[in-house]
């Protein structure tokens, strides 16, 4: 089809504008498109001369789109998706996969999303992966801006319109120092109620292994004693080990033997909480062709019922029978 008016406006300025409100400012678009300030604000400010009106204006250290400049967004958005196409298309017909895959994990993932990773690039060399591995709230504000092509988490926000599948259980279960009473040889079961008297270590709030823990002993009519708040599960275990309190913590973060790091997973009724890693992407973007290939890979080859998904269930299982 033949255009009678070419656009005013160049791709270098339509993808500085789109990086800008996607991330909310002129630094990070900067440094995510690796130029300088000066240029980003130049680019801008030359688009919006050439549509004619303004679209950023200030907010705090920040911008905001006007209403202009949501209409531009969702006109980008929709423009580089079908550019995205036709790379694919491109791609598909030289026989190759070539590109980026921007994914985003919640702190625990850190624990085995290297173990998806690996193989995955290593049959598509051809693959650039940019990984960022954050605390829940971070992923989600990386969700509302759509910095990624796909993220793991294990609560997925309600408030985004997202699809999500889940991918590999995630046991939540309750731990204590090695020689604690519960751990001895042949305990019985405690009833859950025994945690309404116990100090417990969490997360930050926002964390998912807190929210999951909160939900699930509200769903009991209990409210827990919360005792210290920590910023990181290797924290959380170390404290846990020097006998500073109890903690439920996914079964991920732990060795296939947790006397190895002073630990033991305690038989409590109603434990482990059962839960599982989601893959999660935007309804309203389209899921890029390597995403589409990730996911299937993931859920082909390392998923449920697939390698890693086995691995975690017998260290499951190993660690609460040691514990037994």
């Amino acid at each position: 089809m033949y255009l009678s008016k070419l656009p005013r406006a160049s791709f270098a300025q339509l993808r500085s504008f789109e990086a800008v409100a996607r991330l909310g400012g002129i630094t990070k678009a900067a440094k995510a498109l690796h130029l300088t300030q000066p240029t980003v604000s130049t680019q801008l400010r030359e688009l919006s001369e050439a549509v004619g009106v303004a679209l950023l204006t200030p907010a705090g250290r920040g911008v905001q789109l006007t209403d202009a400049g949501r209409d531009l967004l969702h006109t980008v958005s929709r423009m580089f998706g079908q550019w995205q196409e036709f790379e694919d298309g491109v791609a598909d017909a030289q026989g190759m996969l070539r590109g980026s895959l921007r994914i985003a994990g919640v702190t625990t993932t850190e624990y085995f999303l290297a173990q998806w990773l690996k193989p995955f690039v290593q049959t598509y060399p051809g693959i650039e992966v940019d990984l960022t591995i954050d605390n829940r709230d971070a992923v989600v504000t990386r969700l509302e801006r759509a910095q990624d092509d796909l993220c793991v988490m294990m609560m997925p926000p309600q408030h985004i319109a997202l699809h999500h599948t889940a991918v590999m259980h995630n046991p939540l279960v309750l731990i204590g120092p090695a020689d604690h009473p519960w751990a001895s040889a042949r305990p019985r079961k405690k009833p859950l109620r025994s945690l309404a008297d116990i100090g417990l270590l969490m997360r930050e709030k926002g964390s998912g292994t807190r929210q999951a823990t909160l939900d699930f002993l509200a769903q009991h009519g209990m409210a827990p004693s919360i005792r210290m708040t920590l910023g990181s599960n290797e924290a959380i275990k170390h404290a846990v080990a020097a006998d500073l309190g109890l903690a439920i913590v996914s079964q991920h973060t732990l060795a296939s033997d947790p006397a190895r790091e002073g630990l033991a997973v305690l038989p409590v009724a109603g434990l482990p909480i059962a839960r599982s890693w989601q893959l999660v992407w935007r309804r309203d973007r389209r899921l890029s062709r390597i995403a589409s290939v990730f996911m299937d890979f993931v859920q082909r080859e390392l998923a449920v019922p697939g390698q890693l998904q086995a691995k975690a269930q017998n260290a499951a299982a190993l660690a609460i029978k040691r514990s037994a």
